[in-house]
């Protein structure tokens, strides 16, 4: 009768222990909810809306070198979009130098090769009239995903789902690396044959001539031996 006392107690404590510690274990590896397509897809590459502007400071000697490099980054990141206006922000207030500078930089944009119907002069409220002017466009970037904000129980597998964070860190790196964020609304269009070169493949088919290049071995030995002499 002694021992089935002390039992009872231990056998009692054990259970709550054990219930107690599945109640801490968490949900399951998934987290539940409608789950994904496939593994793969519960995290894709996707854009968001930005944009790209510069502010450049209104000075009494015009544009600085550093300024001028700064619009023509520009303008290389600007040829990547489509047919958006390139937006020229002047600070409102009719300041003379601020209003000259807005206009050069408008002559800069369309001497660079941005098409003088896509570019935009408006005038936005400022402080001070001598605030600088903003130049620049609308534009898409790569939505980087927040990995490891929630965690459910790697060890609890049972629905048979992949795990809430499975493939987010492979989706953010891939966000960050892509150079041009359009890419992965769409494949980029093919560039233009070249001619010339089917045009040779052509010639050596019909007169009975091997149409393959030379093998690259050949062709590093060439390449270097012309670089020693």
């Amino acid at each position: 009768m002694t021992c089935s006392v002390i039992r009872t107690p231990i056998i009692a404590l054990l259970t709550t222990t054990v219930l107690a510690l599945g109640a801490c274990v968490g949900g399951p590896a998934s987290l539940g909810g409608e789950p994904p397509l496939t593994p793969t897809s519960r995290y894709q590459l996707q854009v968001e809306p930005d944009l790209d502007r510069i502010a450049l400071a209104v000075h009494d000697t015009g544009l600085s070198p550093a300024q001028g490099d700064a619009l023509q980054a520009l303008v290389g990141r600007y040829r990547y979009v489509d047919a958006v206006p390139m937006v020229i922000e002047a600070p409102a207030g009719n300041d003379p130098v601020a209003l000259k500078t807005a206009y050069d930089i408008k002559s800069i944009l369309a001497a660079s090769g941005v098409s003088p119907d896509r570019i935009t002069l408006v005038s936005y409220a400022a402080p001070d009239p001598r605030a600088p002017v903003v130049v620049g466009y609308q534009t898409v970037r790569a939505a980087v995903p927040q990995c490891g904000t929630t965690w459910g129980n790697l060890g609890r597998s049972g629905d048979n789902q992949s795990a809430s964070n499975f493939g987010c860190a492979v989706t953010a790196n891939l966000a960050a690396q892509i150079e041009d964020p359009r890419d992965i609304q769409r494949p980029r269009a093919m560039t233009p044959a070249d001619v010339g070169r089917r045009t040779v493949v052509f010639d050596l088919y019909r007169g009975g001539k091997p149409t393959s290049a030379e093998p690259e071995t050949l062709i590093r030995e060439t390449a270097v031996s012309r670089a020693v002499n």
